[in-house]
């Protein structure tokens, strides 16, 4: 097995969104926001090669939007979805599935792709995977979220005929060596790979903890539809992490990829970064 970090560019987002409750004299210490309230996040994705399979966590944003749509979103920084698979010597054909923790605009995106007037898988010999509870909370959205479930970058995955659903249970097996775990305070049944390498557990955290600074328990986004579910699902996966000795990856924090868990006197905390070999 092996694992390549894709990055797939960064962008901002309101730094109280992000941190909820937390004042920002505090916050801001952890992420500078700009003139505008506004910190730079990542769109981090990642690909595992398992046997044959090669699977993609997670797509970014994608580039098809118009220019008026990344004007909210104030994409920056050089590196693409594509870019970076190229650069881990990848194709978009080579990829065999696609599993998306969720169908917000930045973790989906990506996914599919502009072919003139069509809009077609950029995975083209890639199987969707997402799973039934969260495919009907996306395509039926409520009024607070149906801005960030956007009908082009879901229902061309359906029309393909290459979409399949995960069974929703508290552990689900993907491969043998990649099971699903999920978390429903972020969004409905939000999928969270729990990854068995090389004897070490590595969760790809998605937005239940999205970056590093989010590990305290009170640091809980506004962008959460439940957040006291969020809270305990944190709260009790952060138990669990540290007493099995679990590194945690984050799609979204602006320079750590993966870390590891203490205790201190204030908490669970990040102990110190990992680098996979």
């Amino acid at each position: 097995m092996k694992l390549h970090v894709i990055e797939t560019g960064k962008m901002k987002l309101d730094g109280g969104a992000m941190f909820g409750v937390v004042p920002k004299s505090i916050w801001n210490k952890l992420n500078p926001a700009d003139e505008n309230n506004m910190c730079s996040w990542a769109l981090r994705c990642l690909l595992i090669e398992d046997g044959d399979r090669r699977i993609l966590v997670d797509t970014g944003m994608g580039d098809k939007q118009d220019a008026k749509f990344f004007g909210h979103y104030f994409m920056h920084g050089d590196d693409t979805l594509m870019g970076s698979l190229a650069k881990k010597g990848f194709r978009p054909e080579d990829v065999t599935d696609v599993l998306l923790t969720h169908l917000h605009f930045d973790h989906c995106g990506g996914a599919i792709k502009k072919e003139g007037d069509k809009l077609v898988p950029a995975f083209p010999n890639a199987t969707f995977w997402c799973n039934e509870k969260h495919w009907k909370w996306a395509t039926e959205p409520n009024d607070r979220e149906k801005a960030s479930f956007l009908k082009e970058n879901i229902l061309p995955m359906q029309e393909s005929g290459k979409l399949k659903m995960v069974d929703v249970s508290p552990l689900t097996s993907f491969t043998d060596n990649v099971s699903v775990r999920f978390a429903f305070g972020h969004t409905e049944a939000m999928m969270l790979p729990q990854i068995d390498y090389h004897g070490r557990t590595i969760v790809y955290m998605a937005d239940l903890i999205p970056a590093a600074a989010h590990i305290p328990i009170p640091y809980v986004m506004a962008y959460d539809m439940f957040p006291l579910t969020t809270l305990m699902e944190k709260k009790a996966f952060l138990e669990e992490a540290v007493a099995n000795d679990y590194v945690l990856m984050f799609e979204h924090d602006p320079s750590i990829a993966f870390c590891t868990l203490h205790r201190t006197e204030r908490g669970i905390r990040m102990k110190e970064e990992y680098h996979p070999d």
